[in-house]
């Protein structure tokens, strides 16, 4: 399998509509405003968990064409975060490493000092948050990733006596039960490329490709395909982790910018949480 097809994906459009004002309401209409309102008044601390694919170099197995250092692009990417800088964000997470946060603040102030001059420091960290923040008027943003390794080939390199089957067709064709993601994300505009990144289909995918599938991997007495997995979910855990040692309160509005199984996973997390509150990616993404 080529492994570079898992991030070739089609955008699938969503919309939104207008909720029609009635002259009376019925008792379920009445129970629907209801629900609005405890909605809008909610005490979580609101999230916007915005998911991009590496706009530079990056370690991934996979990855998807961007010159960082052409002039369109980057005026791509600003536009981009005018959209974002919308939300109104009180805090901005991006994927750093928490031990360099020291040398992530001084690039930071570099740029806040000289914003006309670009900056691609981590790709998508420079063209896209550091913008973010600019328009937000933040003095700090903050690398929330923790580096683990994990082997998402074990499969291949094992004899697989769990179910071989299911793990070698799904890898083989692995867009068969989500045809509408298998383009080339290379040939997208820069908007159109992270409107995929954040389509829930696709993020849902990521998780499937990147770790659930390993669990049909092992040998007779072992689970190799499961372990690798887990660390992949263990590195995920200590991002969310990182992300709880942020001072912050309920009036906080938090923008992250991370990888797309990264944002996968931290909207699992945080979807479950009694302390944050994702917000639709689509009110701001257009």
């Amino acid at each position: 399998m080529k492994l570079k097809l898992l991030l070739f994906a089609g955008f699938i459009a969503l919309s939104s509509c207008k909720e029609e004002k009635k002259p009376t309401a019925t008792t379920e209409e009445m129970e629907t405003v209801v629900v609005k309102e405890v909605a809008t008044t909610s005490q979580k601390i609101q999230v916007l968990n915005f998911a991009t694919f590496h706009m530079g170099s990056t370690s991934d197995a996979t990855s998807t064409k961007f010159d960082e250092n052409n002039q369109k692009n980057q005026q791509d990417a600003k536009a981009i975060s005018a959209m974002i800088a919308q939300f109104k964000p009180t805090i901005i997470c991006v994927e750093v490493p928490w031990e360099k946060n020291e040398s992530l603040d001084q690039e930071y102030q570099a740029f806040l000092a000289a914003p006309e001059k670009p900056t691609t420091y981590y790709g998508e960290v420079g063209l896209v948050a550091f913008e973010v923040g600019r328009l937000s008027n933040l003095s700090k943003i903050y690398g929330i990733d923790h580096k683990m390794s994990y082997n998402y080939m074990i499969g291949q390199e094992i004899e697989n006596a769990i179910d071989p089957k299911t793990h070698d067709e799904y890898y083989a064709d692995p867009f068969k039960s989500t045809p509408e993601l298998a383009v080339n994300m290379d040939s997208l505009p820069l908007l159109d490329k992270l409107k995929l990144t954040n389509d829930p289909t696709f993020l849902d995918f990521l998780i499937t490709v990147n770790t659930d599938m390993l669990a049909f991997a092992g040998t007779e007495d072992g689970f190799e395909g499961a372990d690798e997995a887990a660390k992949y979910y263990q590195r995920n855990l200590r991002i969310y982790s990182n992300l709880n040692r942020i001072p912050m309160t309920k009036d906080d509005r938090v923008f992250i910018l991370s990888g797309g199984s990264h944002t996968a996973f931290l909207n699992e997390f945080m979807n479950r949480s009694p302390k944050f509150e994702t917000v639709d990616v689509f009110d701001y993404l257009k």
